[in-house]
């Protein structure tokens, strides 16, 4: 395993982070279990999860994952040797699904940003958090798919020094270490540093967007901040819901997957998407490379990345998905990537 700095907080982080958000919806707890321990002796220190996880969000499985790391922290007695990630639920405007969370006005505010980190801390069982995350932003914007930006007049929004107040003070009070963000916008990440700066609370170590071979946008406005404001990506959706690995061309529906057993998670699956998915995949068989872990190390490569985030439903999954980070991918493949990414250039935001 490599490791990386995570920001400027003195940690450094694995560069595969585990994702969680199936575990108490498409994983049962013993499979959680399995894949943490797998995880952890396979040298991955960092784990990343949400108040809101599993997904898809529903009022009856809310919280469950964070309590499935939970008691997998309580059994193993392993919560020194792990880098804990969580996030905070924001108000439920574009994702309507959240609407369960707090009454769906769960502003980041002090009443809900410290109802949600006592929440998070009882069911994961410890007594801190060593990356507390904004899920997304308080004030409306163009995330979660959506390219453009439409301004919303008027709103009724949190502001971000009132929130990096509250945060302030869960730090003094020892229950977070450091804070972060998630899906955010350029605009978002330079107001959050601007006000630190001045003194107005902690600075942000990272941010947690999408960036996969269908989804390049960080590169455009985001990534800078990466370099010179040492802000971490952790890179969600690196295999954009799995249809890397090619798995669902064709209109294929394996049984149990993702895109087969919900309509939602349907990001990743537009018309120009499945065409670069086959050109990528055509790519990945020339080199004879697998293709879920060509687009892994990818991600892995990019100097901007700090960990790229990946989930699994099995064992053999994750361990495919970690060994990525052995896989250096020859300049042909590099080559090819980029003709194919000027060909269908971000065909799902």
């Amino acid at each position: 395993m490599k490791y990386y700095p995570l920001g400027r907080t003195g940690l450094e982080v694995s560069r595969i982070c585990l994702g969680t958000m199936t575990f108490g919806e498409q994983n049962t707890e013993k499979e959680g279990h399995e894949q943490l321990d797998f995880a952890v002796d396979a040298g991955i220190n960092f784990i990343d999860t949400a108040e809101m996880y599993p997904v898809p969000p529903r009022a009856e499985t809310y919280g469950a994952t964070e309590r499935i790391i939970g008691s997998w922290l309580k059994r193993s007695g392993k919560r020194d040797q792990v880098i804990l990630a969580t996030k905070a639920a924001g108000p439920a405007k574009l994702l309507s699904q959240a609407s369960h969370i707090r009454g769906g006005a769960s502003h980041f505010n002090r009443r809900n940003l410290e109802e949600a980190v006592n929440g998070s801390l009882k069911r994961l069982q410890t007594d801190y958090i060593d990356l507390y995350q904004l899920h997304w932003p308080d004030r409306s914007t163009n995330h979660f798919g959506r390219l453009g930006y439409t301004h919303v007049a008027d709103e009724i929004t949190v502001p971000i020094a009132e929130t990096l107040k509250v945060l302030d003070d869960l730090v003094r009070a020892g229950k977070i270490r450091h804070i972060g963000v998630s899906n955010e916008t350029p605009w978002g990440v330079a107001q959050f540093l601007k006000l630190s700066e001045r003194g107005v609370g902690p600075r942000i170590a990272s941010i947690q967007n999408p960036y996969n071979l269908l989804n390049r946008t960080y590169e455009i406005g985001l990534a800078e901040f990466s370099h010179r404001e040492h802000v971490s990506l952790l890179a969600y959706s690196p295999l954009g819901f799995g249809v890397l690995s090619g798995k669902y061309l064709n209109g294929a529906r394996p049984r149990g997957a993702r895109l087969s057993l919900w309509e939602r998670f349907s990001r990743y699956s537009g018309p120009n998407s499945e065409k670069a998915v086959e050109a990528y995949v055509a790519l990945a068989r020339e080199y004879d490379l697998d293709p879920a872990k060509m687009a892994l190390a990818y991600v892995n490569s990019r100097p901007f990345v700090t960990s790229t985030i990946i989930g699994a439903t099995t064992l053999e999954q994750l361990r495919s998905n970690i060994a990525s980070i052995d896989l250096e991918l020859p300049l042909g493949v590099l080559e090819g990537i980029e003709a194919i990414h000027a060909n269908y250039p971000n065909p799902a935001p």
